[in-house]
């Protein structure tokens, strides 16, 4: 019979890379909650017009990456492939915008992309981000660059936050017709995707990867220079809070994001050890607007947990692992007895299932990675005791049960 095998771009996470994975998550959600952040479980399936409407029918996500597929009534469905965008419908859907001055979100999940699979990117990969919706003020952005900072720092991965200002409606028009015109006199050195963003997604080039690329638009126009008052004023004011909250970034002129939401501020967290972007966001103020809601200003950010958890050196301390072992089948009763006790007590404990020797047992205790084995043998059963070893050590002891748990706590 032919094997089954997982589908390209899609993977099973477990062990140490799932110990990895869920060391970012629970740092994530604990320093969202520290920030007062509530959470929102999505759909993964959206209407495809969802992400059609607020990512922009000229990105690659919608034109290439996306899964879409009709529903039995023909009605075109996505599998999410980002956050922001259902946190948004939701917002607008609930009418959040109703009971709060300003609200803030964050949703963790799978999204998916279709794309080529590459380090710490399937095309099942997983996010955690956060949304703060109905605020102009800068501060805002500054906190949101602020938690990403807190991650990587609490986490120990040495990064860099680059950020960068893209403007609104009322600058960026000109920026564009600029950029344009100076695309065209490079456009001999662009590869084929920037050849045709040049004029759907001109912002975009300025990401791209290819060096030949990234060496065409090195003297590009800067969307800096091309700032309106009001978001030169805003910029400046985050850079002030940046230096006050005391977190190093680099300004970087050619930073744009992805998505055709944003606004005004972009940020990007840089893996210093990869190259590789492991956290990014930014303002979008238009976007609910745009959506059918009232008019409502918004910013967030996203953690790529695979690509973050592969930069993770220190896993936390797991709890020690208490191996019960039942000497003979009428010990079992009391064997179990032993172990609910424990686990009442909060202790991580495994129970034997081999029916051996005490020589075979400690070996699979070993195997299991135990750290004690709590023998229970019939003189333990009868006196309501066990006896406790040591795995690390060797050192043995015989406890009753109320010595043990003063033993274990």
């Amino acid at each position: 019979m032919e094997e089954f095998r997982s589908v390209r771009g899609f993977h099973d996470i477990f062990g140490e890379e799932l110990e990895r994975f869920n060391a970012v998550r629970q740092t994530v959600r604990r320093i969202l909650e520290l920030y007062n952040f509530e959470e929102i479980i999505l759909p993964v399936v959206e209407y495809a017009e969802v992400f059609q409407r607020s990512i922009g029918e000229a990105t690659d996500i919608v034109q290439k990456e996306m899964f879409v597929f009709p529903d039995k009534k023909g009605r075109m469905l996505a599998l999410r492939p980002e956050g922001t965008a259902g946190v948004v419908r939701a917002f607008i859907q609930n009418r959040m915008f109703a009971l709060k001055p300003y609200t803030k979100l964050f949703y963790e999940g799978p999204m998916f992309r279709y794309e080529r699979p590459q380090a710490g990117r399937y095309r099942q990969f997983h996010q955690i981000g956060g949304e703060v919706f109905g605020s102009l003020d800068p501060l805002v952005d500054a906190e949101v660059i602020s938690i990403a900072h807190k991650v990587v720092k609490e986490l120990k991965i040495e990064a860099v936050v680059e950020v960068n200002s893209i403007g609104c409606k009322v600058c960026r028009p000109a920026y564009r017709e600029a950029l344009v015109q100076y695309l065209e006199q490079v456009a001999g050195h662009l590869c084929e995707d920037c050849i045709d963003r040049k004029d759907r997604n001109p912002l975009r080039v300025l990401d791209c990867k290819v060096p030949t690329c990234k060496s065409a638009v090195k003297d590009a126009p800067k969307m800096v220079d091309f700032l309106c008052e009001e978001c030169r004023e805003h910029y400046q004011k985050l850079l002030e809070y940046l230096n006050i909250m005391g977190i190093p970034y680099v300004e970087n002129p050619n930073l744009v994001r992805g998505l055709d939401y944003y606004t005004k501020t972009v940020f990007e967290v840089v893996s210093r050890e990869l190259g590789i972007t492991i956290i990014a966001g930014g303002r979008y103020d238009y976007l609910v607007e745009e959506m059918g809601g009232v008019p409502t200003p918004a910013v967030g950010f996203a953690v790529g947990v695979e690509r973050v958890a592969m930069l993770v050196k220190e896993l936390p301390q797991r709890q020690p692992l208490y191996m019960v072992i039942p000497l003979g089948e009428d010990t079992v009763s009391y064997a179990l007895k032993v172990c609910e006790l424990l686990r009442e007590k909060g202790k991580r404990v495994e129970l034997s299932y081999k029916r051996a020797g005490l020589k075979k047992q400690l070996e699979l205790a070993n195997k299991l990675k135990a750290d004690y084995a709590v023998i229970v043998g019939e003189d333990e059963m009868r006196e309501e005791s066990v006896s406790i070893k040591n795995l690390h050590t060797g050192e043995q002891v015989k406890l009753s049960l109320k010595e043990l748990f003063s033993h274990v706590l």
